[in-house]
């Protein structure tokens, strides 16, 4: 097979895009992945191959553990809140009861957390969660609520707070979809079923849900894999406090790396959670292979 003929074109035009894939992505995650089996990975000229003993050390690290339940519930909470608010906001963009232009208008207002980047969002928000900010203000109208609350420095509503503001800065991806879903169901199924004497609940539960099906569950999914290796809004709204309050894994492994220049345990973690998303990352082509077929 010559290298310049007909048949080998397409792999001469991806040469390029593969050799870039190779160097920036595979070299650097195998890297990681044998530095999790070694102890002073990168510190140390001549580091100790110490098998799985880096696995049960991380296991056993509390910091670790406290870790994994705050990601378990940011992501949790942030999924299904996104997927609740995308739907809300999608049927009621959807609904005929309101005028192009209004729908319009909401269109542009609704989406904006979405265009933010994550610098504009947790600076905006850090300035109005302040004490002295818009937040207090707003609420200090309430008795019962003090005007001096410290949001994002009081350990048992910081996590809280950071999913919210990332429930915020979310939602419009599912609107979107969502939208775009309803928009493709043909309106000949909801009236059949009207005059089966269908009501509005079970056209939802019967003809809305199994329609949007597939992409409810795909953009379900890269949302979970999303929220999962959310960093730069927690980093630079509480750097993962307060005492490790909003601490998710992303966080972790940054602290590891960066701080303690524990690079072993550091890429251990990092190559747990690279297994998690390779798992959800497979069910979710395995998904999209379903849909197309």
């Amino acid at each position: 097979m010559k290298l310049t003929g007909k048949k080998t074109a397409p792999y001469r035009y991806l040469a390029p895009t593969i050799l870039l894939m190779i160097v920036f992505m595979v070299i650097p995650i195998c890297m990681v992945i044998g530095y999790s089996f070694v102890d002073k990975a990168v510190v140390s000229q001549n580091p100790q191959f110490v098998g799985l003993e880096n696995y049960k050390t991380i296991f056993a690290d509390n910091e670790y553990i406290g870790a994994i339940s705050n990601t378990i519930i940011f992501v949790v909470v942030s999924v299904v809140a996104h997927l609740i608010l995308g739907m809300l906001f999608a049927m009621l963009l959807n609904s005929k009861y309101f005028k192009s232009r209004t729908k319009t208008i909401a269109r542009v207002i609704y989406i904006l957390p979405w265009v933010f980047t994550a610098s504009v969002v947790a600076i905006l928000w850090k300035l109005m969660l302040q004490p002295s900010g818009i937040v207090n203000y707003l609420l200090s109208i309430f008795p019962q609520i003090s005007r001096n609350t410290e949001w994002l420095s009081n350990s048992s509503i910081a996590l809280a707070v950071i999913c919210f503001i990332n429930i915020w800065c979310g939602y419009p991806f599912y609107m979107i979809s969502i939208l775009a879903g309803l928009q493709g169901i043909s309106g000949d199924l909801y009236e059949s079923a009207a005059i089966d004497g269908s009501t509005a609940a079970k056209s939802f539960l019967h003809i809305t849900i199994p329609q949007l099906k597939p992409i409810l569950i795909s953009i379900a999914m890269l949302d979970f894999i999303w929220t999962l290796q959310s960093f730069n809004v927690i980093w630079m709204l509480t750097g993962g406090g307060p005492v490790n309050a909003t601490e998710t894994l992303s966080i972790y492994i940054y602290k590891k790396a960066f701080q303690k220049v524990d690079y072993s345990m550091a890429a251990t973690a990092a190559t747990i959670l690279l297994v998690v998303c390779i798992f959800i990352a497979v069910f979710y082509v395995r998904q999209q292979k379903k849909v197309r077929e």
